[in-house]
């Protein structure tokens, strides 16, 4: 996530930036995941969702939405999204086709990343399976069928501007994040779906979970859905407005293909969760859950420098006992925990100091790492810039291998 001013460093900003994406899967060669079978399968929602939101396939409009409107705001998205292929994709597809190791696990946890499945399909392509988890709920995806013009051309111009920030940046501010949690349209849903369309793919099912106290999923029944219907969502960041909807929307599970069902079936979770220490607990369902994934790959970026935070140690703790590689800006794993654990890190770009005020101490270990090591270009901009606004992107790896 972006955040629009600078502000010291401290254990509430986390707590208000909190987000978390995996990637969950076997190693590339493995067979493609299936959906499944069990709970109520909102596809049709989703397809419609598509349609109208990321403006990709062809489910048919339902008589109370606007063609026009639609039209509209799929000329303006559209544009976006080619710009960002042209001007992004194109510098950054590349870098990390070559940056990338074989026997890459698929399993990437992301931690801090929001609605931004855009960006861990940019950095891990090959990915089977991909799980967000972050302080924001899924959404409902049911009142799109009931939206008549008005509400309809508000919730697009509404969603149009927390889009921006993106396909802009590839990443969303917290004040667009937490506006997402309210409203017709279901905010991080319609960000999963954008990202999809703009690296070609599909939607093929949507369900939605729980995450029982072993860490697997338990996916809602209709009538599950129903008994649920009169419960809010719950806040999970103690300073936002609640959702306007039912915390059977918190956590999905989206079933993706590529656009034509020319590949196999991948998935993409999102559990909505606070990942700071008082509630990501030693017998959190959630942390059982990520324990579950055997070895995996990492990523994150403009994470507010949360993993540089005591208050988070159990999620940074978590990845260095099960990550294998991670891709990150300097919000990432500093060099000290990262050297005792056994990781080698790779700079590239420049770093001065951290974009936001935080660890002086960690600060100068980053400082010492990249004048430690021969500059290695990077082109684009991931996550934030540093505090004299230079790109900057850190590999931090099982050692001893280190990039010449």
């Amino acid at each position: 996530m972006e955040l629009r001013t600078r502000s010291v460093f401290s254990p509430g900003r986390c707590f208000f930036l909190s987000a978390l994406a995996i990637i969950l899967a076997a190693p590339y060669a493995a067979a493609a995941p299936t959906a499944s079978p069990e709970g109520q399968d909102f596809a049709a929602e989703a397809r419609l969702l598509y349609h109208v939101v990321a403006c990709g396939g062809s489910a048919a409009l339902p008589a109370n939405l606007d063609p026009h409107i639609v039209t509209t705001h799929c000329q303006w998205l559209n544009s976006r999204v080619e710009q960002y292929r042209r001007q992004y994709l194109a510098r950054a597809k590349p870098f990390f086709a070559g940056l990338l190791p074989p026997q890459l696990p698929d399993n990437v946890i992301y931690p801090f990343g929001g609605g931004d499945l855009l960006s861990a399909l940019t950095t891990y392509p090959d990915a089977r399976q991909i799980t967000t988890l972050s302080l924001e709920l899924s959404g409902d995806p049911r009142r799109i069928t009931s939206l008549d013009t008005k509400r309809l051309k508000e919730s697009l111009d509404f969603l149009d501007h927390k889009i921006v920030g993106l396909l802009a940046l590839n990443e969303s501010t917290s004040e667009s994040l937490e506006a997402t949690q309210r409203g017709d349209l279901p905010g991080q849903l319609c960000f999963f779906l954008v990202g999809l369309a703009a690296h070609g793919y599909e939607p093929v099912s949507l369900r939605y979970f729980r995450v029982d106290a072993d860490g697997s999923p338990h996916y809602y029944s209709a009538e599950e859905i129903r008994s649920l219907e009169t419960r809010l969502a719950q806040r999970r960041h103690g300073q936002w407005t609640p959702p306007d909807f039912s915390e059977a929307f918190a956590n999905s599970e989206l079933v993706f293909r590529p656009v034509g069902g020319d590949g196999p079936l991948r998935i993409h979770r999102h559990i909505a969760a606070n990942l700071r220490n008082d509630y990501l607990k030693q017998s959190s369902p959630v942390l059982r859950y990520l324990e579950r994934q055997g070895h995996v790959a990492a990523m994150t970026k403009a994470a507010s420098y949360c993993l540089w935070n005591p208050l988070f140690s159990r999620t940074r703790n978590y990845l260095l006992a099960n990550m294998e590689f991670m891709i990150s800006d300097s919000t990432g794993i500093p060099p000290e925990p990262a050297r005792q654990a056994g990781f080698v890190q790779e700079t590239y770009g420049t770093f001065h100091g951290s974009f936001l005020s935080a660890s002086e101490e960690y600060n100068d270990q980053f400082r010492d790492l990249w004048a430690q090591q021969p500059h290695r270009k990077l082109s684009f901009r991931y996550g934030y810039v540093d505090s004299e606004k230079s790109y900057h992107l850190l590999v931090t790896r099982r050692g001893p291998h280190l990039t010449p």
